[in-house]
């Protein structure tokens, strides 16, 4: 094999090597849930914002309640009492206030649409997120079921039966070595084992040897 094909090879093995650990099952999973958790944040620090200048809306449409009340009170009694300037002058800024109620309204009405909807996003986000929680607990076991019976197939194809066969068999022609060694030093143990007589049984074994010498 030539030197750049060889070169061509390992580079090849290096970029599938990185493929694979690019299209990891278990680091993708994690990745694509830290990205929910991303826009999950996101859309939470919207709504607080929204609700923010939701409240801040409603205190504007309050303020101009009241002021609408004051200046429709001020008018009334200015009638009461001859004073037409102020009277005109309390109805002037009271239409001024009901404009501004109605602007705030219809402002506060568009701000609520959008609350609604941000707060139906993020429920569809947080529902989402913990649907892929599940999801990937069940991806992560299927990869490392199937990493387990990939690696197992991996090592019974490299694994060779006349291997093992042959080594058994050197193992039991060494254990029967061990054992033809273990029958050998008991004979020898036997035959260089002193005799040893018991006199209190030396009286009858002196009177059946009699009895066998007469015999012949």
């Amino acid at each position: 094999m030539g030197l750049f094909k060889r070169v061509k090879n390992v580079m090849l093995a290096d970029l599938h090597d990185f493929v694979d650990r690019l299209e990891d099952p278990i680091s993708m999973t994690k990745q694509y849930l830290r990205e929910l958790e991303d826009q999950i944040e996101k859309a939470q620090l919207a709504l607080s914002q929204q609700f923010a200048v939701e409240h801040r809306y409603e205190q504007l449409i309050q303020q101009a309640k009241e002021m609408i009340e004051k200046r429709a009170r001020q008018a009334k009694l200015a009638v009461e009492r001859k004073e037409e300037t102020i009277a005109k002058m309390a109805l002037q800024e009271k239409i001024v206030y009901e404009k501004k109620l109605a602007s705030y309204q219809q402002q506060y009405e568009t701000l609520k649409e959008k609350t609604t909807y941000l707060t139906e996003q993020l429920k569809q986000l947080k529902e989402k997120y913990e649907e892929l929680k599940v999801k990937q607990l069940d991806l992560i076991a299927r990869a490392h079921a199937a990493k387990a019976i990939k690696d197992i197939n991996a090592s019974l194809v490299s694994f060779s039966p006349d291997h093992a066969l042959k080594g058994f068999a050197r193992m039991e022609e060494r254990v029967f070595a061990l054992e033809a060694e273990a029958k050998a030093s008991s004979y020898v143990y036997e035959s260089t084992k002193p005799l040893h007589f018991d006199p209190l049984l030396q009286e009858e074994v002196e009177k059946e040897l009699e009895q066998l010498k007469a015999a012949q």
